[in-house]
């Protein structure tokens, strides 16, 4: 089942949008759906790997201090 929504987009970008769509050969709906499609995966890879790191984290034992220091050590050259 389709349910229209209503987007507001500024017109530089609407017409962006517009200009991919028609150089795709696609409707702007398509073209949408496939973007948000896209988001959302993108999201729950991301997920994904923060719930591995957090998950190797606590098997080593690290906290967040932990952590916290030893990116600030990197970052000091130390």
């Amino acid at each position: 089942m389709n349910v229209t929504v209503n987007i507001s987009f500024q017109d530089v970008l609407l017409a962006e949008i517009d200009a991919e769509a028609k150089r795709e050969s696609r409707s702007r709906s398509e073209l949408l759906r496939e973007a948000v499609r896209m988001y959302i995966k993108r999201q729950q890879r991301l997920e994904a790997v923060f719930a591995m790191g957090d998950a190797a984290r606590e098997k080593q034992g690290f906290t967040e201090k932990d952590i916290e220091a030893e990116i600030a050590a990197v970052r000091n050259g130390q």
